[in-house]
Parts: structure tokens; sequence; C-alpha cells
């Protein structure tokens, strides 16, 4: 190699550890054709002194006989290993490099630009940190361009340089470049793609690659491997959210049971209470073992073995999660889906579902749009042929554990596996589970009509079927309500249901979590019942945070807007505040528990409420007699007459 460094020959044991201490960096480069890719990876590498003098000759006797690049040396060639990708000046397959400089490790994915090889770049992207998208000087921000970024932002890459690269080729013009970047900021706003960098490169002279070169001195910023040297790609990682797949069970000795796993997301200690899921059975956690001695704490990307304190059962597909932050579950997602097989998918074959360390069977049940990666257009498609990618419902016979690809990379994807060859057919990131509000069941599923007219039930009951909806801040009151309403109704002889968020989120959706999502899906769910205990003819209450008024406004859709009563406990929050014994407040405050509706998240309060009450002013009592009062008006506390119409 022609970079040495004087620490291997003075002492090669602390070069190691130094070595070892450095982080690393994994980022992919990715542009249309003759754009420069390889190019710019041989710049990278040469320029930095780490190519072995034997690859120099090799490269210069290369260079001779298939070189492209003039009287200059080409170092594509250092990257594009097969003999098609160096006849043609193309890369096909996904080429890994690595080097190192004195400050960080990296490693390249070189993917390649052709439409045809997208399931290439989708596989180089998914453990990319950092995303290079090349743009050519003289032809500015292509179709290509777009397929690209919408891809390095569908696998969650959220650092993107742009390397607006043959700057010798348009003489090196400031305009050219301001221009590219303009036209490339307007188009990344669409994909969600915040604060690219962009740089202007010549990869063949080596301007702004590694050293500045003198021909951009109009430019002040850093060079691209000053940029990829201090970029910080731990900004937002979660550390609150524990995620540990088990991925072994370590039984080296019948003293010695351990769960080993490479840590997604979170912090873990010795002592931590944590979750084993699917199972739900709560540990804590004693000894956190690696190969180098125990830990007193671990952290995304450590593999570790644990072991804990109870003797319970973990098996390899298990996930140790926080205790107060549980894995989505459900039989059904929606996904994104990149199909990566010559054959067609087929909607009623199943497929092996892996998921991290578990494996499910499963199929594609529906593809809901397909999207096109030239225009991201979508249109509806009835199959997937290859390189397609498409938002897709995968249903599988057990539940999947996932977070929402956004939130983690490696608890939101998935791939799919062909049940005969073994080969990968399709990868996926998790959106978040299917159904909802939207979802329509099976065609073959009819409502059942109940013998017990809507009359009956109210003659018998003396009352007419409503939901009184209590929504608030946490600490609002609304709960107090709730179960005073319930104790006052009951004595007055009234047939009511309460349906506390407390007791649903124990039951009925013990599998959520606090996400606007599920949130949403938490309402949607409370909604369902009550609407089910309506048709019985019973009164509902519900006391629900549900921050969102559309999602609200949805509930009263779903019950009808004439058993539906909206109830807004308007109580101050620094009210609030002060009854919040248990200090969530607090923790929000301080960034413990995100998505908090009043802290760390918005709540809407309703524009259009039945009813206004504030716990600060009216006592419960009060607050009772106000809700009596408006159903009482409406004839909700009287039998229907006997000829209404059901």
């Amino acid at each position: 190699m022609s970079h040495q460094s004087e620490l291997i020959e003075a002492d090669i044991d602390a070069y190691l550890a130094e070595h070892e201490r450095k982080d690393l960096l994994r980022f992919l480069t990715c542009g249309s054709v003759d754009d420069g890719k390889s190019t710019l990876i041989g710049r990278l590498l040469h320029d930095s002194k780490m190519v072995y003098e034997d690859q120099l000759s090799a490269l210069h006797k290369d260079n001779d006989s298939v070189g492209n690049a003039g009287e200059h040396l080409d170092l594509a060639l250092l990257t594009d290993g097969l003999k098609a990708e160096r006849e043609q000046g193309i890369t096909i397959d996904v080429a890994y490099r690595y080097f190192s400089t004195a400050k960080r490790k990296f490693i390249i994915a070189d993917t390649p630009g052709h439409e045809q090889y997208t399931r290439n770049m989708v596989t180089g992207a998914s453990t990319c940190d950092l995303a290079i998208i090349l743009i050519d000087a003289r032809h500015g921000v292509l179709a290509q361009t777009k397929r690209h970024s919408y891809i390095a932002a569908l696998l969650g890459i959220k650092n993107v340089v742009v390397a607006v690269n043959k700057m010798d080729l348009v003489d090196y013009a400031e305009q050219r470049f301001d221009e590219i970047s303009a036209e490339y900021t307007d188009m990344s706003e669409s994909l969600g793609i915040q604060d690219p960098v962009f740089l202007p490169v010549s990869a063949l002279l080596g301007d702004n690659v590694v050293d500045k070169g003198d021909n951009l001195a109009w430019f002040t910023g850093p060079t691209l491997m000053e940029h990829l040297e201090v970029v910080d790609v731990e900004a937002g990682r979660d550390l609150e959210r524990l995620r540990l797949p088990v991925q072994i069970v370590s039984r080296p000795n019948r003293d010695f049971r351990g769960f080993a796993g490479t840590i997604a997301s979170g912090l873990l200690h010795p002592g931590d209470e944590v979750r084993v899921q699917p199972s739900g059975i709560s540990t804590t956690i004693d000894r956190i073992v690696t190969f180098d001695g125990e830990l007193d704490v671990a952290g995304p990307g450590q593999a570790v073995t644990v072991t804990t304190k109870e003797e319970v059962d973990i098996s390899r597909g298990d996930v140790l999660v926080s205790s107060g932050h549980p894995l989505q579950r459900s039989h059904q997602i929606d996904a994104m889906l990149v199909w990566m097989s010559e054959d067609a998918l087929n909607l009623k074959k199943d497929y092996i579902v892996q998921q991290g360390n578990r494996r499910l069977n499963g199929r594609v049940t529906a593809i809901h749009e397909r999207v096109d990666i030239n225009t991201l257009e979508t249109s509806p498609a009835d199959e997937l042929e290859l390189n397609d990618i498409a938002r897709v419902t995968l249903a599988a016979d057990a539940e999947l554990l996932f977070d929402p690809y956004d939130v983690n990379r490696q608890t939101g994807s998935f791939i799919i596996i062909d049940r005969l060859t073994n080969a990968t057919v399709g990868a996926g990131m998790i959106r978040g589970a299917a159904g909802g509000w939207d979802a329509k069941p099976d065609s073959r599923v009819t409502r059942e009509i109940s013998e017990v007219s809507e009359v009956e039930r109210s003659i018998r009951f003396g009352q007419r079927p409503v939901t009184i909806f209590l929504t608030g801040l946490t600490a609002s009151g609304k709960a107090t309500i709730g179960k005073a309403l319930e104790r006052a109704m009951f004595d007055r002889g009234r047939a009511i249901v309460r349906l506390g968020g407390s007791n649903m989120r124990l039951g009925i959706s013990r599998d959520l979590g606090f996400s606007s999502q599920e949130r949403s899906e938490n309402v949607r769910r409370t909604a369902e019942v009550a609407r089910l205990v309506n048709d019985q003819g019973l009164i509902a209450v519900a006391s629900l945070v549900a921050p969102n008024a559309e999602v609200r406004g949805r509930a009263r859709e779903l019950i009808g807007t004439e058993r539906f009563v909206e109830v807004f406990v308007a109580t101050p929050i620094d009210v609030c505040r002060e009854r919040d014994v248990g200090g969530l407040y607090e923790a929000a405050d301080r960034g413990e528990i995100p998505m908090f509706p009043g802290v760390s998240a918005t709540y809407d309060p309703p524009a259009d409420a039945d009813l206004v009450l504030d716990t600060s002013v009216d006592d419960i009592d009060d607050c009772v007699k106000k809700i009596f009062a408006i159903l009482d008006e409406r004839g909700l506390l009287s039998s229907l007459p006997l000829d209404h119409e059901s």
C-alpha cells in the first residue's frame, strides 16, 4: 500500500487499538450512466493513499488496454471488476470497497445506475448511512437522479450528498453549480430529503474530492473527504426504545444460559426491566457479556449476550424491548415492497417472510399502487415484475413484531423468500399495521341482523343508545368524569358501559404504543367497541386523549352523528401538570416520553364540541349534571316511540 502509517512500524498493537476505536461510515454512490461513480470512488481510494502498490501497477497496465479516460489514469478500473463493466464503462453489480483515514473507517457500495439494476441499488443502499448522488454538470438533474434520490429516501438514508461532477467540463462555472443545486433542492423537498449537502467536484482530475485543487477557489465548503470524515450519522439515533432481536440462545455449559444478538436501538444496562416479545413476559437483565468482558451499558450496533435474573422462556426470533415501548404487532402490515425476482409476484402464492430472526409463512394479499420510479407517479397494478416498487398489504400466519421503517430500519424491514428455490424475491419496508380506518372487510363477510329491534331494546332499557366521548389532555379529569358518570347512570337505572383508556390499552389495545398512528388505531378500536355497545341499546362512555381532530371526526362518523356526543374537558395544561402525580409531563419535558400531547406533540382542541367542561372551575358532580342535561335535552334518556323505524 502506498500509504504507510508510522504507528504501524512503531507499535502495531497501538495501531490496531486506535483503528478499532474509529467509527464506521457506510455510504453508497449512485447516479446516471457515465456520471462518474466508479471514477469518484477510485479517486477517493487513490488520493487518500489506500491503494496497494501491486494494484497501482495492475491499474496502469489495465489502463493501457481498456482505459476510457484518455490521457488520464482511468481510476474507475479500481472498482469496475466485471469484464462486462470494463467493456461498457458501466457498473452492473454492487461493488463494495473498504478504506480508512486517520479519523474514520469507510465501506463504499458502488451501486449501478441503470433502471434494470434497481434491485442491486436497493441491496447496496439497505445498510448505508449516507448517499452520494452524482450529477453530471453538463446535464443537470435527470429522471435517473429523481429515481436514485427516491430509492435513497425510501431506504431511510437521512444524509445525502449531491456531488456535481465533471465541473472541469463546464469550466468550473459557479453559476452552473448554483443552478443544479437549486433544481435539486426543489425536487428533493417532495421526496422528504432534508438539507442535502452540495459539493462541486471533478472526479477525473481530483478537484475537491480529497484535495481542494486550484480550480474551485470560489467554493468555500469542505472537500468530499472532509465532509465524509465529520458527518454525524449518529444524530437522531434512537436511544430510548430498546430493540434486541435474539439471534441465538448461548448454552456453553450447564451454568450459563445467555441470549445473543445485536442491539438495533436503545440503551441496555444490567438491572433494566425488559419485556420479551411476542410472549409479553417481563424479566430483569442480570449481565451484559461480550468477548472483551462484561459491560455496564450497551447501545445500538453492539453484539452482546445478556443473561436474565429470572428463568424465562426466550428463544431465537424473540425480541427484548424496553417495558414502556413495545413493538407493534399485527398479522397484516402495510409496506413498500421492492420486487427482486424475474418471476412475477403471485398474489395466490405463499412465501416465507423473514423479519429479523423470525421466519413466518405469508403472502402479499393486495397491491395498492405501483410507483413509476422515473416519474414517481403511482398507478393501480395487478402484479409486480422485476425491479417494481409498490405499496402492498402483506399477511402472515403469525403476528409480525415491528416498528415502522421510518422509526427503526432494522425492526421495520423484511424480506420475502421463495419457498421452493430459497431465493430472496422481495424486500420490504413496513409503514404500519394494515387495516385501520380504511380497511375493507372480506367481501364474503356480511353483517348479521339482530332478531331484537332497536325499539325493543330502547323500551327495555328506557333510553336511546349514545356514546359520550370524553377527550382532553392527560390529567384533565376526563377519566374521573367518566367514572362518576358511570356511577350516576347506574344509580338511575341506566344500562351503561365505560370504555376507559387504560383498560382499553390493557386489553384490546395492549399491542399499541403511543405514536400518532397507534393513537389513531386505539381510537378506532374504541369506536368500534362503542358502536357494538350502542347496537345492543346500551350507553357507552369513552375517555381518551385522542389528540387528533380528524381522528375524532372519523370516530363520530363510524358511530353515527346521532349517537355521538363529544365532550371536551378543557382543563388548562398548568392545572393538568399540577395534578400529574406520575410525573409524565416532567418526563416529557426531559425528552423521555416522545410524542406526548401538549408537550412534544400537538393536541387539537375540538372546534365544535357538543359540551365543554373545565374541571379547574366545575367540580365533578357539576360536570356529570351538565352531561345529563345535554343527553336529556336531546331525548336520549327516554325510549324510542313504538312507530320508530329501525
